[in-house]
């Protein structure tokens, strides 16, 4: 958990962030969001295999501390009942709020504001680097081997037990069918190479079982 908490410290200050017992708190509340008991995937689990991505790549983000700051609050808040983007637009808010109070820009808040807000949807435009690397690094977990895409699978309908087995059929079924809509599933050019044939098998395995 310390070598958690220092690498958020870290990417705040970068970020403009004052260096107060604030900030390490901060981490830490976030950390407990990431715990909650009702998580099965979205995790702090979760939350490091994003950050390893981020990290790894970080030479193709334009401002990689603001994209480690949007991983740390993507899914701040994770609520499996509510619709559409809420979890994305609560994890927004809740992000612009924190890092005002931490005395981090207005400007640099709101960036890390849209980095979050696009892992609703995973749209990013041409050029956005710093948005490719966040939303690549949060749908990397598709291009996993069959064994973990699996485990994930099941993580994921663990979230939903509260879901009926054909309402959660049709539901995710929409959603990896939405995933396999989008032109690339991974934007920058070294993860693409690796990740997007494996990620579309993965899909179409999953979406096979569901039908």
């Amino acid at each position: 958990m310390t070598e958690l908490i220092d690498r958020w410290r870290t990417a705040a200050r970068t970020a403009g962030a004052t260096d107060t017992p604030a900030l390490a708190a901060a981490g830490t509340a976030l950390l407990t969001r990431w715990r909650e008991p009702h998580r099965r995937y979205h995790t702090d689990r979760h939350l490091r295999a994003v950050l390893a991505v981020v990290d790894r790549y970080a030479d193709l983000a334009d401002r990689p501390e603001l994209v480690r700051l949007a991983a740390w609050t993507h899914d701040a808040v994770y609520d499996p009942r509510a619709g559409g983007d809420a979890n994305e637009r609560a994890s927004a808010e809740l992000a612009s709020g924190l890092l005002t109070g931490l005395g981090v820009p207005a400007a640099t808040v709101a960036e890390v504001r849209r980095l979050v807000l696009l892992t609703a949807g995973h749209a990013v435009a041409p050029g956005d680097h710093d948005g490719a690397l966040l939303c690549d690094a949060d749908l990397s977990i598709l291009a996993a081997p069959a064994e973990r895409y699996d485990g994930y699978a099941a993580a994921i309908r663990a979230e939903y037990a509260h879901v009926p087995e054909p309402d959660f059929r049709a539901g995710r079924a929409r959603v990896l069918d939405g995933l396999l809509a989008l032109p690339a599933l991974f934007r920058l050019p070294p993860l693409a190479g690796r990740w997007e044939a494996a990620a579309r098998a993965n899909l179409t395995r999953e979406l096979a079982t569901l039908r």
